[in-house]
């Protein structure tokens, strides 16, 4: 099969609108059987949760923070998900991380609950989460187009195509298919940030809309630090908090394979309730300088106040996923949602379960409705 071999002369383009885990793995998939993709992502680079962030010091050092999903477990043994990940080892995009885990408890101070060191797997992306995302992105018969944000996505009946329009007005062209891995993309929570409407007009497709429209999230801060020393008081590479109001999750992001240990580097995860009382105060615009620095005072504060005599940091920056985790799963045993009559396929972790797993499971399920779909009109 071809890449790019047309339907009644046109040519099989599909435009997936998102680079994170979903969105890239539906993008390879359909890539390697022979489909032209064009994947549309907002941010400078591929990844959405399991981004990389990269800072860069005064004196020319550079840091780097996996700053979204610090890793991922296998709960299932279905055959395409570990089919992939095989594939992904031996490209060496992925590694296990391995460690102590466990638990710390805020009400006696103590760490607690320590995993037996193999009994549970967590891979990560070598030498970045998004290492993955950035390998699919670039295969064969995918091209990706980043910084570029989607501003409508719209059904052309006569045609039967989408059009995609930017941002800034430029016509993106029309496309066969379309994959939306991005849940805000119909959501009024996109209004609410942007100040825009939202790009897709769920209007012709009343089944999708229902199921996806403003899916319950629970956002998250998380906070970056580094230390010029390890954390010798901290027997654990990764461990949740008990007992706490304001901190779920704390990982050293330079004990994962790959990674420079030049410096140790730390991750803080907050709880969902902070991050709530957070956003609720400031709304959902971006926050502002003087608020995130704030948030950073009081993470920081709350891990200091553990007793684990943690030093101060060289470096201190917080960030916002205003809705990362979705608390709901809504595709069910489908996967993904999908409209077969316009080839709309919508994908992600939500679709499954709030996790990487999750989105790479949703992402397969996408490629395959489009894939079995064109194959029909060939």
């Amino acid at each position: 099969m071809e890449a790019g071999m047309s339907i009644g002369g046109v040519a099989r383009r599909i435009a997936v609108i998102g680079s994170g885990i979903s969105g890239a793995v539906c993008a390879s998939t359909l890539a390697r059987n022979g489909v032209s993709v064009t994947v549309f992502e907002s941010a400078r680079g591929p990844g959405g949760r399991v981004s990389q962030r990269r800072e860069t010091m005064e004196d020319g050092n550079v840091l780097l923070f996996d700053h979204g999903a610090p890793c991922f477990t296998l709960s299932s043994l279905a055959f395409d998900v570990m089919s992939l990940l095989g594939e992904w080892e031996s490209r060496g995009l992925v590694a296990e991380w391995k460690g102590k885990f466990g638990a710390f408890d805020c009400l006696t101070n103590k760490f607690v609950d320590a995993e037996q060191e193999g009994l549970k797997k967590r891979y990560v992306g070598v030498p970045g989460m998004n290492s993955i995302c950035r390998a699919l992105c670039s295969e064969p018969g995918v091209e990706s187009k980043f910084a570029t944000g989607i501003g409508k996505i719209e059904w052309l009946e006569k045609e039967r195509l989408w059009r995609l329009m930017g941002l800034d007005g430029q016509n993106h062209g029309q496309f066969q298919g379309v994959v939306v891995s991005d849940k805000n993309i119909v959501s009024s929570r996109y209004t609410d940030v942007t100040g825009r409407p939202p790009p897709l007009d769920l209007s012709r497709s009343p089944n999708l809309s229902v199921k996806i429209q403003d899916i319950p999230v629970q956002p998250c801060f998380v906070l970056m630090l580094g230390f010029a020393e390890p954390l010798s008081s901290v027997p654990m590479k990764g461990f949740t908090f008990r007992n706490s109001k304001v901190l779920s999750w704390a990982h050293c992001d330079s004990s994962k394979p790959g990674r420079s240990t030049s410096s140790e580097r730390w991750v803080l995860h907050s709880t969902g309730g902070y991050a709530e009382r957070v956003i609720a105060e400031a709304g959902l615009k971006k926050p502002s300088e003087a608020l995130m620095k704030r948030v950073a005072e009081e993470l920081l504060q709350e891990l200091q106040g553990t007793g684990l005599n943690i030093p101060q940091p060289f470096f201190a920056k917080a960030h916002r996923w205003g809705s990362a985790f979705p608390l709901t799963s809504i595709a069910g045993e489908d996967k993904c949602l999908w409209d077969g009559t316009q080839r709309l396929a919508v994908c992600g972790d939500f679709c499954v379960s709030p996790s990487v797993e999750g989105a790479i499971a949703s992402g397969l399920a996408a490629a395959t409705k489009l894939r079995e779909t064109l194959s029909c009109c060939l």
